[in-house]
């Protein structure tokens, strides 16, 4: 006997899997799908076809139908999160009751709830990451990343006797080169409340002692974000990365800091397309000298032949 193939455990056909997990019709490719838990079915609204029959509703047994009932229904918090000290598993009590009883227990907790000083240094550590990565506006993905890295450094016994500051700001530093969302060194120092040379030095020692392996940032990294804070569109942000791949292949980039590199594409490219910006535009933004950029700018003028109108 044959049967369907199934998840482990038993679980529903992959074929129905498959049809549950459709995004359009496949009799009209109409979009406008409905999923009819009563009758355990989804159908297309525009052409009546039933895509999948028998679905299971995985949501929860109970309805709510204001955001208050659901609040008073649910039966699970906040998922974990790595950018708290407890992961978000600790319990607090309500702030919104005004009894006296209630605010003596209230202060009482606060004080033991962090336990010492290792502690209040931890929570201090992950508030400066969050604190510099809204400043920097990097997405959740690297706020988590960063207060991973933290942790693991704490587990090795790298923090003490060094700045939280110094070690927070460059743990930041390393996650964006990693997750491919650089920041420039002196972007970060602008949020920091340590001087570069202590980020350069916390950078160079965890990069040592965690076994970090980090590539060189490219140019091409660079572009949009600078781009787009010069007000500059798309067809200028493909002529920069056109400019500089030419370079990388004349190996014109070796050598020379991406972030020259990329200021100076821009400012040819906003050029050739006849959008000028000032090389003291550019500066502003990339944080370049304007000598760097004018100095990169003639390279790739003249190695690539790059005739160019001021």
């Amino acid at each position: 006997m044959v049967v369907p193939e199934r998840e482990k455990g038993g679980g529903k056909d992959k074929k129905q899997e498959k049809r549950e997990e459709v995004k359009e019709c496949p009799e009209c490719g109409s979009k406008c799908l409905v999923r009819d838990y009563g009758k355990a079915e989804i159908f297309c609204a525009d052409c009546g076809l039933v895509i999948a029959e028998n679905i299971v509703d995985l949501g929860p047994e109970w309805r709510a139908f204001d955001s208050e009932q659901m609040s008073k229904r649910a039966r699970v918090g906040a998922p974990l999160t790595y950018r708290i000290h407890d992961k978000g598993l600790s319990t607090l009590t309500n702030w919104g009751s005004s009894a006296q009883g209630q605010y003596k227990l209230k202060k009482w907790q606060q004080r033991t709830h962090i336990a010492n000083t290792t502690e209040r240094s931890f929570i201090f550590a992950l508030s400066e990451i969050e604190r510099m990565s809204s400043a920097l506006k990097l997405p959740v993905n690297i706020r988590e990343a960063a207060s991973m890295l933290y942790r693991r450094a704490m587990k090795k016994h790298l923090i003490r006797g060094r700045s939280i500051e110094g070690i927070t700001s460059a743990i930041l530093y390393i996650t964006c080169r990693q997750y491919g969302v650089p920041r420039t060194l002196e972007e970060v120092r602008e949020v920091s409340r340590v001087g570069q040379k202590e980020i350069s030095r916390a950078y160079r020692f965890l990069l040592r002692e965690l076994d970090l392996k980090i590539s060189p940032a490219s140019p091409i990294d660079f572009v949009p974000r600078f781009c787009s804070m010069l007000g500059l569109g798309g067809d200028i942000r493909a002529k920069a990365i056109e400019i500089i791949k030419k370079a990388s292949e004349k190996e014109l980039t070796n050598g020379r800091g991406p972030i020259g590199i990329a200021a100076a594409a821009i400012y040819i490219a906003a050029i050739l397309n006849g959008e000028h910006r000032t090389q003291k535009d550019v500066s502003d933004v990339t944080g370049v000298t304007e000598v760097t950029i004018r100095n990169r700018y003639k390279e790739l003028s003249e190695q690539l032949d790059i005739e160019v109108l001021l």
